[in-house]
């Protein structure tokens, strides 16, 4: 089976088809109470060159601020361009928001660990539990050269191992794992490590500008988030939305950073 195509022609139907309220679809059901919210959103390239890149920032921020009871995002890699130097500006862009936000170091991101952490003030291989239940992982995938690696396998051993206990946890990674996509990279015995965890409930991607749907490995969904910068991708910049409910319960759906419509959702 020839899965790439597969997987853009899936994510371009799902967002066609939820562009409008996908609850009478009667297969996507919101938390009665959530007890967590999380936005995601890659690839904003802070710099690059012919690109409004100020303007979509200030969007996605506008964006984020009309959003309620959000305690915090991620911007899953590629928060810059290529020169190291546009790493603490984009940093200051980040810090107007007015909730906590975390990163994970994507292929342009093209600094070193050391200077990531000093500038952003978090390693590239970061993990840290919220509101005792949940679990966050988030982690690198690239180097200074910019290119596509495979996540550290015996740091996300090391997590999830510290983490089995807790009820979720929540994987970040820039670049996908697997080369269902176009651009993702083959990295089976990740993929084998962290759905053989009961508790890992999804993991999110960026990288894939065109790619905003999920896929399934081992029964654990992949989800990807579009664009929200850059010169190439989906013509509709957005952002993913993540809420996990007292009962268990975890939905997650994408939104336009425009205005806020509704382009797909999954029950995970």
């Amino acid at each position: 089976m020839n899965r790439r195509p597969f997987l853009q022609k899936l994510s371009l139907l799902s967002s066609s088809l939820f562009a409008m309220p996908f609850l009478s679809y009667g297969k996507f059901d919101f938390p009665k109470a959530t007890r967590l919210k999380f936005i995601t959103a890659s690839d904003g390239h802070w710099g690059q060159p012919n690109t409004d890149f100020e303007t979509s920032h200030r969007n996605l921020i506008e964006a984020i601020h009309r959003e309620k009871d959000v305690d915090f995002v991620v911007f899953n890699g590629d928060l810059i361009h290529d020169d190291p130097a546009l790493l603490p500006e984009v940093k200051k862009v980040y810090d107007q928001l007015q909730v906590p936000y975390f990163v994970t170091k994507g292929n342009h991101d093209r600094v070193s660990e050391g200077e990531f952490m000093r500038i952003m003030g978090q390693p590239a291989d970061y993990s840290f539990i919220t509101k005792e239940d949940y679990g966050f992982l988030m982690l690198n995938c690239s180097n200074e050269a910019g290119d596509y690696l495979c996540a550290d396998l015996e740091f996300t051993k090391l997590i999830l191992e510290e983490y089995a206990k807790l009820s979720q946890v929540f994987i970040f990674v820039h670049i996908s794992q697997n080369d269902w996509t176009r651009h993702g990279v083959d990295c089976k015995p990740f993929l084998d490590l962290i759905t053989s965890y009961p508790n890992v409930r999804a993991t999110f991607h960026g990288h894939d500008h065109d790619v905003d749907g999920q896929m399934i490995y081992q029964k654990k969904p992949f989800l990807w988030s579009g664009h929200f910068g850059g010169s190439w991708g989906n013509p509709f910049p957005s952002y993913r939305v993540c809420e996990a409910g007292e009962d268990g319960k975890v939905i997650s759906y994408l939104k336009t950073v425009k205005d806020g419509t509704l382009l797909n959702g999954h029950t995970l």
